[in-house]
């Protein structure tokens, strides 16, 4: 009867391992592989999709900032002007 029990363990830690090391060798095949490539370029995507969102509500937001100063007739803050933009009275190229 003991003999069975260990048998009996034995052949189910065999099973656990047998199915752990099948899960990690599919990986490692050309379809595991294309999966992870295929996860990893969504996540790329994503994240470059996010930037673009993120530059473009920038751009909207100076965009209004600059119509509100020419609505208003104030003059632009040099500081808003990006460097190697903005020029000086009489500093003409």
């Amino acid at each position: 009867m003991k003999r069975l029990l260990w048998l009996g363990a034995g052949l189910a830690v065999g099973a656990l391992v047998f199915r752990a090391v099948t899960k990690k060798a599919q990986a490692f095949t050309p379809g595991g592989l294309a999966a992870s490539a295929r996860e990893s370029a969504g996540g790329f995507a994503a994240s470059v999709r996010n930037f673009v969102d993120d530059v473009r509500d920038g751009m909207a937001e100076r965009e209004d900032e600059i119509h509100s100063a020419f609505v208003d007739g104030v003059a632009f803050d040099p500081d808003g002007v990006p460097a190697g933009r903005h020029h000086e009275e009489g500093n003409h190229r």
